[in-house]
């Protein structure tokens, strides 16, 4: 490797690698966004955002914390899968600008157009796709159809900057409903590769490898089973085919949990916390189901 390409990364490792700076940015996130929130919503200290403060949470927690966590994870198993080098250096750093840029301008938003906001917000997807797409498609990767996933969470976002521009919470809520949706079809298909490999791997030095299976058609139930609740979203929110569809998809996600052997990890708090965040799917599937069906209050939450 060239000298000067050494000393550069030495001095910017921070992007080295897509990992380190959107997971870093993602903690940060999550430290700072929810307390943020709580200051406007429940103490009345006003921020610089003309937003509804749930809409400003509900987005944040969304777009902001989430998706980053996500960018670091596409940029770090990208290359992974490909085999291809990965981005670093300016690239990086253009997409981490973007990222803290758009959470500067939303909580400053009463001092931009909000068309202007929006279009910063909205050029981080298209940006991390331009990243991931071309290593994706040159190989022929069978993860390529993430882009997809990729664009229909930046649609997500579209409409709901459109809603605001239009100054129609509701639709602005749908929207993130939706995008919340999506982004858990994305977990029940990555969770559902990573969590049963890293614990037959944590498993196989104590011969409890054979604890661990897979099973292709409980998969594909999964997958459809969220993408049936994605639709059921999109045309038919907050009725009884959704609580219906939520059940299902709460009955498979958890039967699906159960095969990953999570009871002979507990003695290795890396993997077994991988179980239980994967948990909380099908526990959130069920109470949204609740909601839908029973109206409960204490499951409502759950529904947005």
């Amino acid at each position: 490797m060239h000298k000067g390409v050494v000393t550069w990364n030495r001095r910017f490792a921070l992007f080295a690698y897509g990992f380190r700076p959107h997971f870093l940015l993602a903690g940060l996130a999550a430290l700072l966004l929810i307390p943020v929130w709580a200051l406007d919503f429940v103490l009345g200290i006003a921020l610089s955002t003309d937003w509804p403060p749930t809409l400003w949470h509900a987005h944040e927690m969304l777009y902001g914390f989430i998706a980053s966590a996500v960018t670091g994870f596409m940029l770090t198993a990208v290359p992974s899968w490909t085999g291809q080098k990965g981005s670093a250096g300016l690239p990086l750093m253009l997409l981490a600008g973007l990222w803290v840029a758009a959470r500067l301008m939303i909580a400053s938003s009463s001092y931009w157009p909000r068309a202007f906001t929006a279009a910063v917000d909205l050029s981080f997807f298209p940006t991390l796709a331009a990243l991931v797409a071309r290593p994706l498609l040159r190989s022929q990767n069978r993860n390529t159809p993430l882009l997809f996933v990729l664009a229909l969470l930046w649609f997500a976002n579209l409409v709901f900057h459109v809603a605001l521009i239009r100054r129609d919470p509701p639709l602005a809520l749908h929207a993130i409903l939706v995008g919340i949706d999506v982004m858990l079809v994305l977990v029940t298909v990555i969770g559902g590769r990573i969590v049963p490999a890293f614990t037959s791997t944590a498993l196989r030095p104590l011969g409890l490898q054979g604890s661990v299976t897979s099973m292709r058609a409980l998969t594909i139930a999964a997958v459809a089973s969220m993408a049936a609740v994605t639709l059921g979203d999109v045309f038919a929110p907050d009725g009884l085919l959704g609580g219906v569809l939520a059940a299902i998809a709460a009955a498979i996600q958890g039967w699906r949990l159960t095969q990953w052997g999570a009871i002979k990890t507990l003695r290795q708090p890396i993997v077994w916390v991988l179980h239980l965040a994967y948990l909380w799917l099908p526990v959130g599937l069920a109470l949204k189901a609740v909601a839908l069906l029973n109206g409960a209050a204490f499951s409502a939450c759950c529904m947005h």
